[in-house]
């Protein structure tokens, strides 16, 4: 299919300030849009000027929630512009269209899609130390009725928004706690898709967090309450003395991408890495041991988040004294070196624009 161009004859202002970027705050002067209809297939890609989309009232997305994303970013560095293993992204995509009954994408097309889209906008990519431009891309479902059942009708957009880092004190180590009252995930459930409705259940105990002055809230699983899962908006690492551990992938918990290359990083450095099931208790026990040294999410935005403390029910945990711990330090250090072309990292894990 051939991508059609319409220029923005209004661009934007860029800011080039990285204490007013934030996250998510601004967007760039064009966006990708995609339709699909029932019996045609995904047609008509078209990069247009960022703007305001037109839906029916009853569009299934609103009513049903049948909507998906992905998050990734690209970097710059001495005038170059790099995409982070954009391919994994469109694949997870599609794993979440799946389990949506919406329809699969073509993965090279639409990686071809953002190449373009990327290159008209290299300029919106910040050359600031710390900040990138994050990308959007999404999946909605636009047919007009009231019913449950999929849609016939879909729009695929990719939006992109220059961004400062996604922790306002950057790599300084966050304090979560343990979400022992609500339920995000179930296996059989949408955990391992990237949909709306995992982030939705998740406000919740989000804002309670954040009136503890906690950060973000680590999940257990929902049928045994238990077992760790993951954080928020990351996936989770323990260091448990030579061994770092994460939890396994088991359908209620999202197959980070920065999680995968963490583990294959560990594995690269000869390190001691295990993907279990693991449950708090375990991880309490390990603590008073003086077993557990280090804590650390790992996401698309935050990169790699240490953990200084840590909270399950009355116990609170202060991980490696509240400082960044040498694994963490090392693991950021290598991942962002490859993510900005400052280090040649594995096969395929940069795409240079």
């Amino acid at each position: 299919m051939e991508i059609k161009f319409e220029k923005n004859n209004n661009p934007k202002e860029k800011i080039t300030d990285l204490n007013k970027l934030g996250f998510g705050k601004y967007f760039t002067d064009h966006m990708f849009v995609m339709d699909y209809s029932e019996g045609k297939g995904w047609h008509d890609p078209r990069i247009v000027p960022y703007g305001n989309i037109c839906l029916d009232p009853s569009a299934v997305t609103f009513h049903y929630g049948q909507t998906v994303f992905e998050g990734l970013k690209a970097y710059k560095n001495d005038g170059k512009v790099y995409l982070f293993r954009p391919d994994e992204n469109f694949k997870r995509m599609n794993m979440s269209n799946d389990r949506l009954c919406i329809p699969l994408l073509d993965e090279e097309f639409v990686l071809e899609a953002l190449i373009k889209l990327i290159d008209i906008e290299r300029d919106w990519v910040p050359d600031i130390p710390g900040a990138s431009l994050y990308i959007r891309p999404f999946i909605i479902a636009t047919s007009a009725f009231l019913g449950v059942k999929p849609g016939t009708e879909y729009k695929f957009i990719i939006i992109l928004s220059p961004s400062g880092p996604y922790y306002k004190n950057g790599l300084e180590p966050v304090k979560i706690y343990v979400e022992d009252k609500y339920v995000r995930a179930v296996r059989g459930g949408m955990g391992m898709a990237k949909t709306g409705g995992n982030y939705a259940v998740s406000l919740k105990s989000q804002v309670e967090a954040e009136k503890s002055q906690y950060s973000q809230v680590l999940w257990l699983d929902g049928i045994e309450r238990k077992y760790v899962e993951e954080v928020g908006a990351m996936n989770i690492f323990f260091v448990v003395g030579n061994k770092i551990i994460t939890p396994e992938l088991n359908g209620s918990i999202l197959p980070g991408i920065t999680r995968k290359s963490i583990i294959e990083l560990l594995k690269i450095k000869g390190m001691d890495v295990e993907e279990k099931r693991i449950s708090i208790d375990e991880l309490v026990e390990a603590y008073d041991q003086g077993q557990l040294t280090e804590v650390f999410g790992t996401g698309t935005a935050a990169v790699i988040s240490p953990v200084g403390e840590l909270k399950y029910e009355d116990k609170i945990m202060k991980i490696n004294k509240g400082e960044i711990g040498e694994i963490s330090q090392d693991l950021y250090n290598t991942l962002t070196d490859i993510q900005w072309g400052k280090a040649e990292g594995p096969q395929g894990w940069s795409v240079e624009v």
